[in-house]
């Protein structure tokens, strides 16, 4: 009845245990919480029901910054096993050492990195692009809660059963049934669908949001450039992640119904599921930083006091970048048998890639040049940024060539690079872009001395927790090691690289206490506007700090880049506007359900429970069916009603 699920599925190794009954208390501390606040009733109509992007961009950061604090406990396990096993076994297991590992790298691409990025499109896109909402209200929330599905599934791996030890990509033979016949790469199949669907529907959603909802009189080229990058970004989602689909649902059946589409001793071929997953893998590494690039190229305008230098070739870049990506995934597998005509393709096409790339990092520091830059918090986190990503393109250059990737592949020299591209490109940017942007949308400012400390925490912490690893990669040091033999020397390397990382997570406790000061100081971290140069180019319109649920009591119209900023410059009287009624889209738990019954059907998947299954599936389906075949979806705000709404928070005249 209950599949392969027994008693035997609970933890016994001491660290697993400790991080299963830290999870559950933290749970169950929140429900008791809530339920003693009396606070299920507000949370539910306010929060979990909400087709608001702001507030499902919200939730989407908190979710994010949730799983850092997991995936940075699982790098420090990592750095700790191997700056202690020396010649020893260290602390942990071989076994539960590469569940670590496998569980950091899916946590920080798929659940940090993907829900940073949706969270920050959700809060920002629609303002900057004029409008009320996206194109898809209801998906925008079902998507959100696919994430948490996959989430929740991830983490139930820590308490029941096991976590796959095949790595974040979970390459065959490994993950075939031969050599992982437990539940583990089960869990990381289905966590990964899950959240994909999710990606897949939200890239679809904000895509149709570019195209079709724009500000009247915005064309494509009045977007702000953060509007191009998620373009970019959500036209490679819409063309890749289709592949990760079909690929893991290719593995979930040769491990579910002995199918062999992977396994070569039964006509399967291992190098075509190499192939698909790096088709997806590498377009991937493209989908998390150009938002991030957009993000910088908001910053530096902003606190260099000038327009972006060359708007139109940092257009050109991105697109460039977006078509470039789909031409260099086999560079992940030059070791491969794939030829010497093949590997030189490829290694050109990774070197002409990094063209536009560089036009975009010159496009930055002319920028710069002669500006009146200030040095606020998100300024230094780019800066960060243009250092950790400039060594990490170089490096990639150097792997671009196959001679020298044949020395170097799976090692710890890889591992340093692809951390230069993830953490110093992409989560710097988007520690950058939640500083930028949130007077935006709380209405006060965060601690800014505490947020330099935080910013330069984390860059020097990067530098001192991968410099070492680019050494330990020449000296031969592979990835998943667990541990080595003292005679090699590499011992304190590994201990330079544990400091580095308690830098970095010095950095994320001080970001933790520079919200909860600035909560604690909101009256006096109001933020202003008018000459404050915190005041963004592109994004405000005519909007209070934080906006309405509605964001715009009339919709603004857009004259060329940088309107509402030359607008606000002229200082020219507004002419009034006629308000009109708003449609706007009512709350819903369709999502919800139907992210529970997708749960309940791959957690059944995974223990082989057939009914329970059936049961999640057929429940999914007839609860989207019953959402959809309701016409009751929206709700009419009345001018009469706008105005009082908008007098009551004291945003009368912010239509003019």
């Amino acid at each position: 009845m209950f599949g392969r699920l027994s008693l035997d599925a609970l933890p016994t190794e001491l660290v697993t245990i400790g991080g299963a009954l830290t999870m559950i208390g933290g749970a169950c501390t929140i429900i008791i919480a809530l339920t003693y606040f009396k606070k299920w009733g507000w949370l539910w109509k306010n929060w979990l029901t909400s087709q608001d992007p702001k507030k499902i961009g919200t939730m989407y950061i908190i979710l994010s910054i949730v799983m850092l604090l997991r995936g940075a406990g699982d790098a420090l396990m990592i750095r700790a096993q191997q700056a202690i096993a020396s010649g020893n076994s260290g602390f942990l297991s071989s076994d539960t050492f590469q569940q670590v590992f496998s569980a950091h790298g899916t946590i920080m691409i798929f659940f940090v990195a993907m829900g940073l990025m949706f969270g920050i499109i959700n809060l920002v896109l629609p303002l900057q692009l004029g409008t009320r909402d996206v194109a898809f209200p209801f998906l925008n929330s079902l998507s959100f809660w696919l994430f948490v599905a996959g989430f929740i599934l991830i983490n139930t791996s820590l308490v029941i059963g096991e976590f796959s030890t095949a790595g974040w990509l979970a390459y065959p033979p490994l993950s075939g049934l031969e050599y992982s016949p437990g539940v583990g790469v089960d869990y990381w199949i289905w966590a990964l669908q899950l959240s994909g669907l999710g990606s897949l529907i939200s890239g679809i959603n904000f895509f149709v949001t570019i195209i079709k909802m724009r500000a009247p009189s915005m064309k494509l080229m009045d977007m702000p450039i953060f509007a191009w990058s998620v373009l970019g970004a959500m036209a490679l989602v819409m063309a890749v992640f289709p592949i990760l689909t079909v690929t893991l649902a290719l593995l979930s059946l040769d491990r579910l119904m002995g199918m062999h589409f992977f396994t070569s001793t039964h006509g399967g071929n291992p190098m075509m599921y190499i192939n698909l997953i790096w088709a997806w893998g590498h377009p991937e590494v493209y989908i998390l930083v150009l938002p991030a690039f957009g993000i910088y190229s908001e910053i530096v305008a902003t606190f260099s006091k000038k327009k972006l230098f060359g708007y139109k070739s940092m257009v050109w870049a991105i697109m460039s970048i977006t078509i470039l990506s789909f031409l260099v995934w086999l560079h992940h597998f030059f070791t491969m048998g794939g030829g010497a005509n093949v590997n030189a393709f490829f290694g050109i096409m990774t070197m002409v890639i990094a063209i536009p790339t560089g036009v975009k990092v010159f496009n930055w520091l002319f920028t710069m040049f002669r500006g009146r830059i200030s040095f606020t918090s998100p300024m230094i986190w780019f800066l960060g940024f243009i250092t950790t990503f400039t060594i990490g393109g170089m490096t990639g250059v150097l792997l671009a060539v196959p001679a020298i990737d044949f020395q170097v592949h799976n090692s710890l020299f890889l591992v340093a690079h692809f951390h230069n591209m993830i953490i110093g490109g992409v989560v710097f940017g988007y520690m950058a872009g939640l500083t930028y942007w949130f007077p935006k949308f709380t209405g006060f400012k965060l601690h800014e001395g505490l947020g330099k400390l935080a910013a330069w925490l984390w860059i020097t912490g990067f530098v001192t927790a991968f410099g070492p690893l680019y050494v330990l990669g020449l000296m031969g040091a592979t990835r998943r090691l667990d541990h080595y033999d003292a005679s090699l020397g590499w011992q304190w390397l590994f201990i330079v690289a544990a400091f580095g990382l308690l830098m970095i997570l010095s950095g994320v406790a001080t970001q933790i206490l520079q919200l909860a000061y600035s909560i604690y100081r909101r009256k006096q971290l109001v933020d202003t506007t008018g000459g404050d140069p915190w005041d963004g180019r592109t994004l405000e319109w005519a909007t209070a700090s934080p906006p309405p649920h509605y964001n715009f009591a009339v919709i603004p119209e857009a004259s060329g880049i940088d309107s509402f900023w030359a607008q606000k410059q002229s200082k020219k009287k507004a002419k009034k506007l006629k308000l009109e009624p708003i449609v706007m889209p009512k709350n819903t738990g369709a999502g919800i359900i139907i992210a529970g019954f997708s749960f309940v059907m791959s957690f059944a998947l995974i223990w082989h429970i057939w009914w329970l299954a059936i049961i999640g599936f057929v429940g999914a389906i007839i609860t989207l069916i019953t959402h959809l075949t309701n016409d009751d979806h929206e709700y009419v705000i009345s001018p009469l009603e706008l105005k009082r709404e908008e007098a009551k928070a004291g945003r009368e005249g912010l239509y003019l």
